[in-house]
């Protein structure tokens, strides 16, 4: 089983997603929560994600026969049952037993997309045996040959989709994560200990149960080898500088690998046309959750240019997103799709698989009500006449 606890909570007290997030409050241990929700120095980004939706306002049809709406959406090949899927979230095993293997087997019953991130517990191999749809997202590292080892070794597995990240050069001033005793690898100490004692779900459900059942945790994917264990008083994690790749590092990249190919953490309308001239077969406007430099722009500002400037290609949108208004707005903007990343982390951590497919269900009943109440019956119909500027 993938699930985690045996005891669960009822998931008709989840209504929105937001419901999970204050579950996990709860849950997780502070410095595990303080990971997963935070952003960096003050966290000006993360705000300004969520305030972003606030500019724009709808502008509804009425009349209109949406009885027979749909929520399905074609994307790089493959019609999804929604036009929203799993962002990619790294570590998610350590809030949530088996968390990356549970949000792949979860998208695969809801037939949404899942991207496993590089930073993840769980070997990649077993990712795409649960859910042969998913998507493998590479942080690059610093030297030729292992980036070259790396995407041998995604191919290998079978991946059929390679996202690449390209906003996270150096770590982050993650100065939250360092309050609430978060580190990676993490350090044993009476703090740590404490906070375990005193989430005995988590404890015994996903932590030791983990241990128990598979071993300690590791890093597994940063590289084509095995990286640090997730609990070391010693051990280093590898953060590669990445500062010296270019744009070379991608075509080569291009030649390497067969696949799709995704290009992650755009902002910049030059750097959207540099992606598709490179050979992007798709785009994600990003800025990490607001989790790399504090004060960048919301995806959703830049979004409008990037759509105009690269027609060939989907362009798609994390970062921030909560509710079916929100991927509404993004769809009006122009987005062909939209991923969501710490709602269905927090839904994994408090409520395992059925949890995830209980937020997926939730957020795609939100687009088709919201749809509905808009007067539209496709996603391809919805766009910027849709909306006025607050």
């Amino acid at each position: 089983m993938t699930g985690g606890s045996k005891a669960r909570p009822s998931l008709g007290r989840f209504l929105c997603l937001d419901d999970f997030e204050d579950a996990a409050r709860r849950h997780l241990p502070a410095p595990v929560f303080a990971y997963v929700s935070g952003g960096v120095e003050r966290n000006q980004s993360l705000r300004s994600n969520a305030r972003a939706f606030d500019q724009y306002e709808f502008v509804t049809r009425v009349l209109v026969d949406t009885s027979r709406r749909s929520t399905t959406t074609t994307l790089l090949g493959k019609t999804w049952s929604a036009p929203f899927g799993i962002a990619p979230m790294g570590i998610c095993a350590l809030s949530a037993y088996r968390g990356d293997l549970v949000l792949a087997t979860a998208a695969a019953q809801e037939n949404v997309p899942m991207i496993m991130s590089g930073s993840s517990l769980i070997r990649m191999e077993d990712i795409v045996q649960a859910n042969p749809d998913a998507w493998f997202q590479a942080y690059l590292p610093g030297q030729k040959e292992d980036i070259v080892a790396l995407i041998q070794r995604v191919k290998a597995a079978g991946y059929g989709t390679l996202v690449v990240t390209l906003d996270a050069s150096i770590a982050a001033n993650r100065e939250n994560n360092v309050r609430a005793g978060f580190s990676t690898p993490l350090r044993p100490s009476a703090r740590l200990a404490w906070q375990g004692i005193t989430h005995p779900q988590w404890l015994f459900g996903t932590f030791l149960r983990t241990i128990v059942q598979h071993g300690m945790p590791h890093f597994e994917n940063n590289y084509a080898r095995r990286g640090a264990p997730i609990l070391s008083a010693s051990v280093l994690r590898d953060f590669s500088d990445r500062g010296h790749l270019g744009w070379a590092d991608i075509r080569m990249i291009r030649q390497l690998w067969p696949g799709r190919m995704v290009i992650k953490g755009i902002l910049d309308v030059r750097d959207a046309r540099t992606a598709v001239e490179t050979g992007a077969d798709g785009i994600i406007v990003s800025n990490h959750g607001g989790r790399q430099l504090d004060g960048t722009v919301s995806p959703l500002r830049v979004l409008p240019g990037i759509v105009k400037a690269c027609a060939d290609v989907p362009v798609m949108i994390d970062s921030g997103f909560r509710r079916g208004t929100d991927v509404l707005k993004a769809l009006a903007l122009g987005a062909s799709f939209v991923f969501v990343g710490r709602p269905f982390n927090y839904a994994a951590a408090v409520a395992g698989q059925p949890g995830v497919r209980r937020g997926v269900s939730l957020l795609r009943d939100e687009v088709s009500r919201n749809m509905a109440m808009l007067g539209v019956t496709s996603t391809a119909h919805i766009g910027p006449d849709f909306l006025l500027e607050a």
